[in-house]
């Protein structure tokens, strides 16, 4: 489910909310009670555990037919 931050704009805190995304745009209360709160444009970090391209020599084929 995906989390989204908003801000508080009467108390300045900030928090996180996992809610279904056809929610993404309905009201959040602060968690300190208050009704005044903005959602956030977060951003998104994607990382990955995919080995390096192996280095293959240049050229267009590689190094191995060209030349």
């Amino acid at each position: 489910m995906p989390r989204y931050d908003f801000r508080c704009r009467e108390c300045g805190d900030t928090f996180e909310l996992s809610r279904p995304m056809a929610e993404s745009g309905d009201p959040a209360p602060c968690p300190q009670g208050h009704g005044d709160t903005v959602r956030l444009l977060s951003t998104v970090a994607v990382g990955g555990l995919a080995p390096a391209p192996a280095s293959g020599g240049g050229g267009c084929c590689g190094g191995g037919c060209c030349g």
